[in-house]
């Protein structure tokens, strides 16, 4: 009941931007519920951190306030409390691409209330044509010019400067699969939470784009803590972005790359510790100061008014525990959107995404010895990749109130052709203002 009142409240938030071309100061809401039903699936054994085979529900309830405020003609500032509750589906433990993008390591079935974001932007305009960006999340009404340098600093998601993929980027309105928030690949900087503190800056022009950022990691491998100083351990990004036409249609091309510095342990060296003391390797055992690389492509296309596509593909060096994501060392993702104009529902939405995750040789070979990652551990792998297709609905209730109905299959979940398929029906209710 404490949820459902949430959602009222958030609900019934104020909304509101002069009626300037600039607003000095916005607010608004986000209430999202997810309920998802687990079916039992076939496992020729189980690990303690196996996903379960037995039927099973689980969900999740977030709702965010947007606080953004325009200080001078330049600089914003954005600040959003959020609340979360929730249950995961074996103690979020068993898949490297998890059903549900709300959900987080720390989430429990208690209301929990935190600040989300925190952070400053300035602009520094160049030239060209003015941009008019209207009152939304995080984003003031305002002005920019074509040509514009950008610099981001704060307490902040990384995606939401990063890899900002139109169609497959928010688990709160599209795809629901922790593999269609980014690159399945990609360790980015985050806490258990899935935000971190950092500073990132861009050059955006209208023949391309190119953003680079320095940001906090965890003291521990999916913690919550924050190592504070950002030159001893710190997550680096770099992307360039190039509009291009596809087939006449507008398209987007991005290339990603990244390299951490954390305190992560290899396995290759838990396996060799493990052997020589006739013991099952543990990576928690070798941690020291290591460095994780990786990068990712991709590629959007605007097919028609109510149709879009989009590729990902991505690929870390895998030869480091998992230490703010989730355990995917290579990752392939394909799907796209279709709104529902053509059948007299414009506001209604289809997706159909499917995913490919894969391991490094080293990441298969520590869980076959029976080794335990953060969230995987049979015991024992016959190794294949992760595959899983995801489909849903969205219907329009009201203006900017959407209940979704979804589907998703993975087999081989955990990267064992022993155990699986499993599958997932989703309900979504979502609400802004």
């Amino acid at each position: 009941m404490r949820g459902l009142a949430c959602i009222a409240i958030l609900c019934a938030s104020p909304a509101f931007a002069a009626d300037l071309p600039e607003s000095a100061l916005d607010v608004h809401g986000q209430a999202t519920y997810i309920r998802q039903y687990k079916p039992s699936f076939p496992a020729a054994y189980s690990g303690p951190h196996s996903l379960d085979p037995e039927r099973a529900w689980s969900y999740t309830l977030t709702g965010t306030l947007f606080f953004g405020a325009r200080l001078g003609d330049a600089t914003e500032l954005y600040f959003n409390p959020e609340f979360v509750q929730g249950l995961a589906f074996s103690e979020l433990l068993g898949t490297g691409g998890f059903a549900n993008g709300e959900i987080q390591r720390t989430t429990g079935q208690q209301l929990r209330g935190y600040r989300a974001r925190l952070f400053a932007r300035h602009i520094w305009s160049l030239g060209g044509e003015i941009e008019e960006k209207e009152s939304d999340l995080n984003q003031v009404r305002t002005r920019y010019a074509a040509e514009r340098f950008v610099l981001t600093a704060g307490n902040l998601s990384v995606l939401d400067v990063f890899d900002v993929l139109e169609y497959s980027h928010d688990p709160r309105t599209q795809f629901m699969n922790w593999s269609s928030l980014t690159y399945g690949a990609w360790d980015f900087p985050a806490d258990a939470r899935g935000y971190t503190w950092g500073v990132a800056a861009e050059y955006i022009t209208p023949r391309f784009q190119v953003r680079a950022g320095r940001f906090l990691v965890p003291v521990e491998s999916n913690g919550l803590r924050l190592e504070h100083s950002i030159v001893r351990r710190y997550g680096d990004v770099a992307e360039f972005e190039l509009p291009y036409k596809l087939a006449r249609k507008p398209a987007v091309a991005r290339v990603l790359a990244f390299r951490n510095r954390v305190t992560a342990g290899e396995y290759d060296d838990a396996i060799a510790l493990g052997r020589a003391a006739a013991a099952t390797p543990d990576v928690a055992s070798v941690r020291r100061a290591e460095f994780k690389e990786g990068f990712g492509v991709s590629t959007q296309v605007e097919i028609s008014q109510d149709v879009g596509a989009y590729v990902r593909a991505g690929w870390s060096d895998g030869k480091t525990e998992a230490f703010m994501f989730t355990e995917i060392d290579r990752s392939l993702a394909a799907g796209g959107l279709v709104k529902g104009g053509r059948w007299g529902h414009p506001e209604d939405t289809v997706g159909i995404a499917a995913y490919i995750n894969g391991l490094s040789r080293p990441h298969r070979d520590y869980l076959a010895g029976g080794g335990l990652g953060f969230f995987l551990g049979d015991r024992r792998l016959n190794y294949a990749t992760e595959q899983i297709l995801e489909v849903f609905y969205s219907l329009a209730v009201v203006k900017k109130t959407y209940v979704s109905l979804g589907y998703q299959r993975i087999a081989n979940p955990g990267y064992n052709r022993d155990r699986g398929p499993a599958d997932f029906f989703s309900f979504r209710f979502h609400a802004e203002l």
